[in-house]
């Protein structure tokens, strides 16, 4: 089931490394490139929740199977997506359906995992599936650099022997097939995907279309309103896509509020921190993988703390530490950016990734051992709906900051060195929708006296781009410091066994443990 989900963590970060080499050859702008990379965590989030309830109707091994050869097959026709003006909107689409197929696959293999581990052995079992799946995430970077060198196209076909060897293992695990007589929840399934798209298609094109366009308000509220209306009828439904009185438990309202300003942050960090190294630093594919190399640094040893703190106090202390290092470390990070140094940026890369890795596990542990009493399969749509939900609102928002933010410096910068207004403003508006990762080979050729000052500007430009990302980076340091404020309302009670009533944790910090059998607790 690891070899499995590791293809959809992957995936959020390896496109990512490769993005600058896309938009050159295929000439997308950059906002039809993070639609690229949106679209993957969109569908993932939309869908999710109803990945799980098919996988508890169907049978876990069955839509596991299915979620693979559609994710293996989708990534395989990203790979081969033809250039020319049906470039963008093909990637969208199998980026799209990429993710519905890591939406089937991810809960019905986080179900069989729970289904085969008795419950003494559950939790531990738990944290390691949701570490080392999220540490997979560390593999992407380096991995898209070493295949961008060849060929970028090689990011989605790597896919395939992994699809491989997890079918190969899936078969030869004998998993045993359990399923629920229970309907499909189709009319919340059409809402919440609804709800979702039309509100991250609001913050997405407001970079296009501008704040005060009421196309941009219409999407974003009107998708807020549709998330309400399915909220309520998942209320009034006998059997609800997605049963919402989990969320009476105030920590797993709590553990879904971390995880939802985390993830506003952790995984659009690798699309703006990739395009910032490879733009602002001149850095190669290779090198910006290594530069997002020092996050994951921090983040695999501080996943390592995180766990034998959830192991030892609950989840509650792991947070609060994890968002604090999360949101200082973020607020630094973003202070050396405009210093266009990586030597000078690791330390503060490192403890933004520690920040995430203290805290990824524990919540998305707690939350889950939290939902004993109901399906694994609804409640993980829960969590994994929120935190992909998030991310694709992360990218969205932070993306049309990054370019409002460049447009106008950039044209401050031209202006001030005598181009004219009107040149100035297109040049800006280019540079922000077509980003590269060699700025030097875009610019103008020449000798008339308009190229030569725009060849003159290329480092001044540089660096307005890189406090254009400044602005991001403070963006996600406020996300990681809210995250803290929730932190705080965490009750610290713990969850034991299965069915195990939470108790408050000791004054020594050991958890008291509940008898099983209980029911959950509120």
């Amino acid at each position: 089931m690891l070899f499995a989900v590791s293809m959809t963590f992957v995936d959020q970060t390896i496109v990512s490394i490769a993005a600058p080499n896309i938009i050159d050859e295929l000439g997308l702008s950059s906002s039809g490139m993070q639609w690229v990379v949106n679209a993957y965590l969109l569908s993932l989030a939309a869908f999710f929740a109803l990945g799980g309830r098919l996988s508890d109707i169907i049978g876990h091994r069955r839509v596991m199977v299915i979620g693979t050869l559609l994710f293996v097959v989708s990534s395989v026709l990203c790979g081969c997506v033809p250039a020319g003006d049906y470039a963008q909107t093909w990637l969208i689409v199998f980026r799209a359906t990429q993710g519905l197929g890591a939406a089937l696959m991810f809960p019905a293999a986080l179900a069989v995992v729970i289904a085969v581990f008795p419950v003494e052995k559950r939790g531990r079992a738990l944290a390691l599936f949701f570490g080392l799946s999220g540490a997979l995430t560390a593999v992407g970077p380096p991995l898209g650099g070493w295949l961008t060198a060849w060929t970028w196209r090689a990011i989605f076909w790597v896919n395939v022997p992994v699809a491989v060897i997890a079918l190969v293992l899936a078969a030869m695990a004998r998993i045993p097939e359990t399923r629920r007589r229970e309907k499909l929840d189709v009319p919340g399934a059409v809402l919440v995907a609804v709800g979702m798209g039309l509100s991250v298609l609001g913050f997405q094109q407001a970079s296009a279309w501008g704040w005060s366009s009421v196309a941009t308000w219409a999407c974003v509220v009107g998708g807020l309103a549709v998330l309400v209306v399915f909220c309520r009828y998942e209320l009034r439904v006998a059997e609800p896509l997605i049963k919402l009185h989990v969320f009476r438990d105030r920590a797993f309202t709590v553990d879904m509020l971390v995880l939802f300003f985390a993830m506003l942050a952790f995984v659009p960090v690798f699309f703006f921190a990739s395009v910032y190294a490879q733009v602002s630093l001149s850095a190669s594919p290779n090198q910006a993988a290594l530069y997002l190399l020092y996050f994951f640094i921090g983040f695999g040893i501080a996943s390592q703390w995180g766990g034998r703190i959830l192991d030892r106090r609950g989840a509650r202390p792991a947070m609060k530490i994890g968002t604090a290092l999360g949101a200082v470390g973020f607020g630094l990070w973003a202070n050396k950016l405009t210093d266009l140094s990586m030597h000078d940026q690791w330390p503060y890369a490192a403890l933004a990734g520690a920040g995430i890795g203290f805290l990824l596990a524990p919540a998305s542990t707690d939350a889950v051992n939290r939902s004993i009493g109901a399906s694994y399969g609804e409640v993980t749509g829960v969590t994994q709906t929120v935190r992909n939900y998030a991310a694709s609102i992360g990218i969205a928002a932070f993306g049309t900051i990054l370019t409002h933010v460049t447009t106008d410096k950039v044209r401050e910068t031209l202006t001030s060195k005598g181009v004219p207004a009107d040149v100035a403003n297109d040049a800006a508006r280019s540079v922000a929708e077509a980003v590269t990762g060699n700025p030097d080979a875009q610019a103008p050729t020449g000798d008339g006296r308009i190229a030569t000052l725009m060849r003159d500007s290329i480092d001044a430009v540089r660096l307005d781009f890189a406090e254009a990302n400044q602005r991001v980076f403070y963006g996600m340091a406020i996300a990681l410091a809210v995250a803290y404020l929730c932190a705080h309302r965490h009750p610290g009670t713990r969850v034991t066994g299965d069915g195990a009533t939470p108790s408050p944790e000791h004054p020594d910090g050991a958890g008291g443990k509940a008898a099983a059998g209980d029911a959950p607790g509120t």
